[in-house]
């Protein structure tokens, strides 16, 4: 048997987004701390396409620049005349490809790769064209997909144009289309924009195909992959919906979280058995897991790789460039940026560790801060193996604690300190015996 053609995909992304209000354009506002188009992207890379077009438009330029690095192709539909007329405008890339084309939508980025691959899959000599559709709680403004008793597409009508009739039908269109290539671009030149809105929509193709005796199918999936952001309630509703998706993907990794709905998880956390996150936790990007760690309540991580057996929070905040080696304590109210932590060591209350290596089994006292930075450049903090920083310490940088080292309570360290060394550096302890009571009488005096 042959092998099924590789496809070819066309994601629409040259719509304005006026409802949201934004400089930045619509597909590239963050869903899980990744821009909403990349998500796509990744999921279409799963189907192994041989080509990848991007249809732009408004802010061309904004979209280009995230998606070309990731080897797509860019057109621009320019005026905006519908979906269509937006497909057609990646004619001239894909006119010679003989697979599939798969048309899918900027900002729809929770579609899974399954879905789409079942989409392809229903293309067949017999049916050269399917359709993606849905059943949704509210159909709304979808367009309606008719069908016969065999599930072959008998009409689809965009919302403004149906009947009450037709409007009543649950089925939707969710606009993601897979159909053979020479077909496609044969129909969509007879599309025509005699509709509401005088765009040239594509979905019109499927009657088209019919008129000619050939069939579409429709292949359904679930609402929750098909949320579309056209205003900023959209993004939250899709931000939901990923975050859902992602919670239960952990869980069933086991990753226990203790308050799931109140957990935020970016597109690439990543965690090791048996980890355990606590209520109010947000990762940003870029944080990965080892086993058995402990995440504690109203915790911020970003950037930051934890190794096996750590502990973080409650209220700590993990900057980027953050590590922690196995077993290794970052405590309540602790921020660290560009951090080590070799194993074993703890840094439990009130401390800022910024461009700074902390050797295995060292200890940072309360209200320890490294000063790093001289309002121009960054300096960096050495720590040793086994030192021990007193509480309110000021670690000047650039500077290097010993190995095994003590540094006083209070103190403030501007001068590299030896292994195995006592440094103290703080104003010398004067007692007034009487001072205090001879103070308070005076005061008393005036007073009277």
């Amino acid at each position: 048997m042959p092998q099924p053609l590789a496809p070819a995909i066309v994601i629409l992304a040259a719509g304005k987004g006026t409802r949201m209000r934004s400089d930045t354009h619509k597909v590239l506002h963050p869903v899980g701390g990744r821009p909403m188009l990349l998500h796509l992207l990744e999921t279409a890379a799963a189907l192994a396409p041989v080509r990848t077009v991007v249809v732009v438009g408004d802010r061309a330029e904004q979209v280009a620049a995230v998606v070309k690095p990731l080897g797509c192709e860019t057109v621009v539909q320019e005026p905006q005349l519908g979906t269509g007329h937006a497909v057609l405008q990646a004619e001239p890339l894909l006119r010679g490809h003989e697979g599939p084309i798969l048309v899918l939508f900027g900002d729809v980025p929770l579609v899974r790769a399954e879905t789409l691959a079942a989409l392809l899959a229903a293309v067949s000599a017999a049916a050269p064209i399917a359709v993606l559709g849905f059943r949704p709680a509210e159909p709304g403004a979808y367009g309606r997909i008719l069908t016969d008793a065999d599930g072959r597409i008998l009409r689809m009508v965009e919302a403004r144009d149906a009947s009450p009739e037709e409007l009543a039908v649950p089925l939707c269109n969710a606009g993601m289309m897979a159909m053979a290539s020479p077909l496609l671009w044969r129909l969509l030149h007879q599309v025509g924009n005699a509709n509401a809105a005088g765009e040239y929509y594509l979905p019109d193709i499927v009657m088209l195909a019919r008129a000619e005796g050939l069939d579409a199918t429709v292949v359904e999936a679930r609402e929750d992959e098909l949320l579309g952001v056209n205003s900023r309630a959209d993004l939250a509703r899709v931000e939901a919906a990923f975050q859902a998706r992602r919670r239960r993907e952990v869980m069933e990794a086991g990753v226990t979280l203790v308050a799931p709905e109140t957990v935020f998880l970016a597109h690439d956390t990543r965690f090791g058995r048996d980890c355990v996150v606590e209520p109010f936790v947000v990762f940003g990007p870029g944080v990965s897991l080892g086993d058995r760690v402990v995440v504690h309540a109203h915790s911020h991580l970003e950037g930051a790789t934890l190794g096996d057996g750590c502990a973080v929070g409650p209220f700590a905040r993990l900057r980027p460039g953050t590590v922690l080696e196995a077993g290794a304590r970052v405590g309540n109210f602790v921020e660290t940026k560009k951090a080590r932590l070799g194993a074993g060591a703890k840094a439990n209350h009130l401390t800022y560790l910024g461009d700074a290596e902390v050797g295995q089994g060292a200890n940072i006292g309360a209200g320890t801060i490294t000063c790093n930075y001289d309002g121009f450049d960054k300096f960096r903090t050495v720590i040793g193996k086994g030192a021990f920083i007193g509480s309110n310490s000021a670690l000047v940088a650039p500077v290097s604690v010993g190995a095994g080292a003590i540094v006083g309570a209070g103190s403030v360290i501007t001068r590299d300190v030896p292994a195995d060394a006592l440094a103290v550096a703080r104003g010398r302890q004067e007692a007034h015996a009487g001072w205090a009571a001879r103070f308070r009488a005076g005061k008393a005096g005036k007073a009277d």
